[in-house]
């Protein structure tokens, strides 16, 4: 238990480790990006009809006439701090702002990932186990399909039909579980589609290995080879790819968000590139890139627990 315990210790400290100049240099990436960009943020503020000298006096007062370098470690720091700044619109505090939309942008990434899994594992063994049949070949191109059709067209096809024909589910919102269909489906497929194709990809390098002949040599049930050998195994890189498109969920639930009118981060920050906001812009991104690299570590970690290759390196 002592040494099981020293290597989680040792394992969790060297990705969190990990995680510091990936920040930092998403920080740096944003702040350059808004830097660069053109538009005056005190003018923004002040509105087009406002003096010269009341801008240049804001700008004083919000150091924007300081160097780059200087107003970025100033930014990183008071960021550590969480403290994201004041929004140029609102004037209100965006780490306030942010979290109180953050829950619907997690629940919706959430949904879709438990929705990508429940459709994506069971078809890739079903497609590995029945290979070169017609559910192989039913279950690729389904995996096909989901991964090629773009979101944004899907969300307004199922607006169009389910919502607007059919008018049985609301078309934006995201307030009762009718309002979490839609969006879920939307960006929960092209996921599902992807975990299929490793599923598959996965399971049949696993049923041809020389202990799953030496499981059917012994007349085990074919379920109990599935399920109780083969899989398990099989779903170790498809854990990683998982945690992967959760990440990439809470990135892309920006134009989902979008289309159903859903008050999350995305929305929010989308919102905010059109108004030159950057504050909000740079918040929104740096808490999608944080969750993105915690689900990671969280997915690392059970990685390692799940193949022993892993845990040796740090004994």
């Amino acid at each position: 238990m002592k040494k099981e315990g020293d290597f989680v210790h040792k394992y969790i400290i060297k990705r969190l480790l990990m995680l510091i100049p990936v920040l930092i240099g998403v920080v740096f990436i944003m702040f350059t990006l808004s830097f660069l960009t053109p538009g005056d943020p005190a003018r923004i503020i002040l509105g087009e009809i406002a003096p010269p000298e009341a801008v240049a006096e804001l700008r004083l007062q919000m150091g924007l006439d300081e160097p780059f370098i200087i107003q970025f470690f100033s930014y990183l720091w008071n960021a550590v701090q969480l403290d994201f700044g004041q929004s140029y619109q609102t004037d209100r505090d965006v780490f306030t702002e942010l979290f109180a939309r953050f829950p619907n942008t997690i629940q919706l990434a959430a949904m879709s990932a438990l929705l990508a899994l429940v459709v994506g594992i069971p078809l890739g063994i079903i497609s590995a186990t029945r290979q070169y049949t017609i559910f192989d070949a039913g279950a690729n191109f389904t995996g096909l399909l989901a991964t090629s059709i773009p979101n944004f067209w899907l969300g307004m096809m199922l607006i169009i039909f389910f919502s607007v024909t059919l008018r049985i589910l609301p078309p934006s919102g995201f307030t009762t579980p009718l309002h979490w269909i839609l969006p879920t489906i939307t960006i929960g497929m092209s996921s599902a589609g992807t975990i299929m194709r490793f599923t598959r990809s996965s399971m049949l390098e696993v049923i041809r290995q020389d202990y799953i002949r030496t499981a059917k040599a012994k007349g085990q049930r074919p379920g109990k080879i599935i399920f109780r050998h083969a899989l398990k195994n099989a779903l170790i890189p498809v854990t990683t790819v998982a945690g992967l498109q959760f990440g990439f969920l809470l990135g892309g639930a920006a134009l989902t968000e979008t289309i159903f009118a859903i008050p999350g981060v995305g929305l929010y920050v989308i919102q905010s590139i059109n108004m030159r906001d950057w504050p909000v812009v740079i918040g929104g991104v740096l808490l999608t890139s944080v969750s993105f690299t915690v689900v990671n570590l969280g997915v690392d970690i059970l990685y390692a627990f799940i193949d022993p290759r892993i845990r040796a390196q740090y004994r």
